[in-house]
């Protein structure tokens, strides 16, 4: 189906202007009008020639994500049906493959499809937990309300992941450059000082004859270092995305020193923030659970919760199964108790968010504080060493000429 541009006027006399899909100019004019746009200008699109190629089409961020769902609450709270408030939204979405996804569904949901089903189409932009509380705001007639706090609980999320990337930004950004400076220096650098220590005609100090000897094996090797690099982080990779490789990683991840105790307030954090909007959105416990675990990022954490799960389809209550499997701290515990024990657990979870986000911004706070100094002792040392090595031959021949 064609798609027009256009440019027009609302009810209001606010310029407005956007994209639509229809079979032509005329059908374009009629939908227009039914969303009281005048318009002053429609044109078809041109063809892009790559627009059916994948890595061309742009990605869909949680950005996108978390405007469309606020966007979507203001509009169904305001009483638009579902059907026109879609068709609006996918008007005005600026990035071509949200639009798209957004017409399928409005199509869906016009022949007859729940909001819900019509999402499960997309599993690559609506994952089970946004799915889950679709499902359950539309059978309980809250969508509004759900929505609305899954765009709470997406902003809350987004602002957690940015806090922890730029955490890791810092000494991630350090570990290149000084690999990219010290390649620099055993391949280009050192050779040059190395043809001028030849016609020295005396041994080399130990430190700078490493240096040497490690310049030649780098420089004659390099394609191999570089090729073994590519080949560990394949093979880390491949192993990672087996089930047994990826619970080995992710127990030794939450066994590292500083990064461990990090990445489990992290995972709890995450595990009762999600577990207590699910519950508080009116998705039963079991199901709440099954998406938790699935969107744990812990395989560790993954299997805990599933075990939770297991426990409390036996009839069992929630705070001894999380007891047991030993990922949570034992406050975290006690607090749950507490809260299933006077019927407020989703009130409660929400509580350990809170406070749990606060320990993950202290945790991230303390580990740049922590880095910052040592990742300038080790480039110092690094660089340093390399420099002092190479002068170290200049300043035995100055002393000997002295």
């Amino acid at each position: 189906m064609p798609v027009y541009i256009w440019k027009g006027v609302n009810s209001y006399g606010d310029k407005r202007k956007g994209t639509l899909e229809a079979v032509n100019e005329v059908a374009a004019r009629s939908q227009l009008k039914k969303i009281r746009i005048s318009p002053t200008l429609i044109k078809e699109k041109p063809k892009d020639i790559f627009e059916n190629i994948a890595m061309f089409k742009p990605k869909v961020t949680g950005k996108d994500i978390v405007i469309f769902t606020r966007q979507l609450s203001t509009m169904i709270d305001a009483g638009l049906p579902l059907v026109q408030s879609l068709e609006i939204l996918s008007g005005q979405q600026e990035n071509a493959t949200f639009k798209k996804v957004l017409t399928e569904i409005k199509t869906d949901v016009e022949t007859g499809s729940t909001f819900a089903d019509a999402m499960k189409k997309h599993p690559k932009i609506f994952d089970n937990l946004y799915c889950n509380m679709i499902d359950a705001g539309e059978v309980g007639g809250i969508l509004d309300t759900i929505l609305s706090r899954l765009a709470d609980f997406m902003e809350k999320s987004m602002i957690l992941k940015k806090k922890v990337k730029g955490a890791m930004t810092y000494p991630v950004i350090c570990i290149c450059i000084s690999f990219v400076i010290t390649t620099v220096i055993l391949i280009f650098v050192v050779p040059v000082f190395s043809r001028m220590f030849a016609d020295f005609g005396s041994a080399l100090p130990v430190p700078t004859q490493i240096v040497v000897n490690i310049s030649e094996i780098f420089k004659k090797n390099f394609m191999f270092i570089a090729g073994g690099i590519f080949a560990l982080i394949i093979l880390f990779k491949k192993i990672y995305s087996t089930e047994k490789g990826r619970k080995q990683i992710d127990i030794l991840s939450l066994k590292m020193p500083v990064f461990g105790s990090l990445i489990r307030k992290i995972a709890v954090a995450k595990f009762t923030r999600t577990l207590g909007t699910m519950l508080q959105s009116g998705v039963p416990i079991l199901d709440s659970l099954t998406v938790v675990g699935k969107t744990a990022g812990n395989k560790v954490i993954e299997e805990s919760v599933f075990r939770v799960a297991e426990s409390i389809a036996e009839g069992r209550a929630i705070a001894d199964p999380l007891e047991e499997t030993g990922v949570f701290p034992s406050m975290v515990v006690q607090m749950i108790n507490v809260g299933e024990a006077t019927g407020a657990l989703d009130t409660m979870l929400g509580k350990i968010a809170d406070f749990y986000d606060e320990e993950v911004d202290q945790a991230v706070e303390n580990m740049t504080a922590m880095i910052e100094p040592f990742m300038m002792v080790f480039l110092g040392g690094l660089i340093g060493g390399l420099v002092i090595a190479m002068y170290l031959p200049i300043f035995k021949m100055a002393s000997v000429v002295g």
